[in-house]
């Protein structure tokens, strides 16, 4: 199976501060992977690296066999068509309304779209993610829970193939969350390849086929479903003992 996505020993600093520390991590194509690690570990840093939102220190990223950091305009571009990124904070517009928001993928990526093809798209996706109100509305009108709604649902607006997703359940009520953690899992189904940062052990296990542990700017352990059992999640405290390796980077065993 061949990688979408690829860290060849990656740093990355900021403010003097050395925040990801030689990382070399592939992503295969279709395969949805979870960061994990203690807070401050790096985790956010190494999804926005592997998205091209944070350009390295040292090292290179690569989509596909092309640094992302040598891609023309137009390969660029091409990229962002393919790949979508929800943020932990939802980054929406503040000065737009949700739905020119929404609409502004679609206008830069299919200029040639018409507007009522446009709205078509939006409501579809809003109505997706399970987003009721009116679109008319701008973000500081919204809930955190509500939201982070329209920042998934703009996410899906371009049907991507690469899907970045940082804490994107968090602040949502337990229903809404498992809406969109389904969305996930059938995209995946689908054959695209999902990235994620998630604290929340239960979706980790229903999405990961990969279970990546960053802590201190580094990888330091990496898993598959097979080898959690192993690493010891057994089924009577799977839960628990994710939440420790998510909140310490240690596992019930090597604590």
């Amino acid at each position: 199976m061949a990688d979408i996505i690829e860290l060849r020993d990656v740093y990355f600093s900021a403010q003097g501060n050395l925040l990801v520390d030689g990382v070399s991590l592939a992503f295969p194509e279709g395969q949805a992977a979870a960061l994990v690690g203690p807070s401050g570990g790096g985790k956010s840093t190494v999804l926005k690296l592997a998205a091209g939102l944070c350009i390295p220190s040292r090292g290179e990223v690569f989509f596909r066999g092309t640094a992302l950091g040598r891609m023309s305009r137009q390969e660029n571009l091409a990229f962002r068509k393919e790949a979508a990124f929800v943020f932990q904070d939802s980054a929406l517009w503040a000065n737009q309304s949700l739905l020119q928001t929404l609409e502004l993928p679609l206008r830069l990526h299919f200029p040639e779209m018409g507007e009522r093809e446009r709205k078509r798209r939006v409501m579809e996706v809003a109505g997706e993610v399970g987003y009721r109100r009116e679109l008319g509305i701008r973000p500081a009108g919204l809930s955190m829970g509500e939201q982070k709604l329209v920042a998934f649902a703009r996410s899906l607006v371009l049907r991507p193939d690469l899907l970045f997703l940082d804490e994107w359940t968090e602040s949502l009520d337990e229903k809404s969350a498992d809406r969109l953690v389904e969305i996930v899992r059938r995209m995946k189904e689908s054959g695209s390849t999902v990235i994620f940062v998630s604290h929340d052990p239960r979706i980790v296990l229903k999405l990961a086929d990969r279970v990546i542990l960053v802590s201190g700017g580094r990888v330091s352990e990496l898993l598959s479903k097979e080898e959690l059992d192993s690493a010891g999640f057994h089924s009577s405290n799977r839960d628990e003992d994710l939440l420790r390796l998510m909140e310490t980077g240690e596992t019930r065993e090597s604590a």
